[in-house]
């Protein structure tokens, strides 16, 4: 595979129908724009800001469908939506088929209007038990969640999130697809990294293109899109149906409205000055507090309010106050230390988000990589 480079000048905005609406089952999207899941992240106040600067499919935060047919209370708070939410859509995990089954029915039967499998999550525990990127390891197993998941989800669009495979020697995403495509998913999404990458190194879109061209349902792409602009440029170099950003909008929720001012060919707004980002930041709290109470909204908003001031002037000692503060009031006074007018800085753009920046030996059952059934 040939290397496919973000453009360090691409094309301020799209030609007219160059991007057609993405159709997964009886959705539509226009823009092709999906909010990738995030634990901790896409949560509902999340998605309702976000959704206020721009159109998107807003995906939920992953949830275990054990826990969920548990009746556990964080995960039935994590599967709840807010009023306004349209689509609804959520993402499952799961390693067993008659689990994921009865989850989806279920999921369906309240009103979710997209469904979305995990099948790269890198995380330990998750891999662990065979779940995550290490599941379409095994291609038997993967074949019998898939046929399950469909049934579950019914009329229901139903879609895939994956990775590249679970190492360099363990490359999943061709086999996967293919099977994703057999038993009736409306899409797929890649994120071009192996599990054991986490979220180091370069995005491999030409692995994209490459499962893009091996099928014929919609193939979504992911990983290194922290502008607007890339999300173009990804799409135009690898035929991507469309785009999945995931720790592009981590402080940045307004990338939403520069994606649809991009995709409906218009040059996008300026980003949002110091004081306006206050005001985001803010807003964005009390719909944390709300949602969650005063004590869990503000330890939420404590990560976000070190995201939103990224790479500001003095910004690394007003991150450390932040992360201390105690009310809605008191993040709102720090965010005051910068002047208002301050223009957003363009070295925030591409900014470390979060953690996960090195390699890791993936963690998996004991013998799994002995077999592929």
């Amino acid at each position: 595979m040939t290397g496919i480079e973000p453009k360090t000048q691409p094309a301020a905005t799209a030609e007219r129908g160059e991007f057609p609406p993405l159709r997964l089952g009886s959705l539509v999207l226009d823009p092709p724009v999906v909010l990738a899941p995030m634990a901790g992240v896409t949560n509902a106040p999340f998605r309702v800001l976000a959704r206020s600067f721009g159109r998107a499919l807003f995906v939920g935060e992953m949830i275990s469908v054990r826990a969920f047919l548990k009746n556990h209370p964080k995960t039935l708070r994590l599967a709840s939506f807010l009023p306004g939410e349209r689509p609804r859509s959520i993402q499952c995990q799961a390693v067993s088929p008659p689990e994921l089954e009865e989850a989806v029915r279920r999921l369906r039967g309240e009103g979710i209007e997209h469904l979305d499998l995990n099948l790269g999550c890198p995380v330990r525990k998750i891999t662990a038990s065979g779940g995550g990127a290490a599941l379409p390891w095994k291609t038997g197993l993967l074949a019998r969640l898939l046929r399950a998941f469909r049934r579950g989800a019914g009329s229901v669009p139903a879609t895939v999130k994956m990775r590249l495979g679970i190492d360099d020697a363990h490359l999943t995403y061709l086999e996967a697809g293919r099977i994703a495509e057999a038993e009736g998913m409306d899409g797929v999404t890649l994120h071009a990294r192996t599990a054991a990458q986490l979220y180091g190194g370069r995005a491999r879109w030409e692995a994209i293109a490459e499962l893009r061209s091996s099928l014929g349902i919609p193939v979504l792409g992911n990983g290194d899109v922290f502008e607007a602009e890339d999300a173009l440029t990804m799409m135009r170099n690898t035929g991507a149906a469309g785009v999945v950003i995931g720790r592009g909008c981590l402080g940045r929720p307004w990338i939403f409205r520069e994606l649809e001012a991009l995709f409906a060919g218009r040059r996008p707004p300026p980003p949002p000055t110091a004081g306006e980002i206050r005001e985001i930041a803010l807003r964005h709290g009390a719909l944390l507090v709300s949602f969650f109470g005063p004590k869990i909204g503000i330890l939420h908003l404590r990560k976000h309010a070190a995201w939103y001031c990224k790479a500001f002037p003095g910004g690394a000692k007003l991150r450390d106050a932040l992360v201390r503060a105690n009310s809605l009031e008191e993040i709102g006074t720090l965010l005051a230390r910068l002047s208002a007018d301050l223009p957003y800085p363009p070295q925030a753009v591409r900014a470390r988000r979060c953690k996960g920046s090195g390699t890791q030996r993936v963690s998996l059952p004991e013998g799994w990589l002995e077999s592929r059934d």
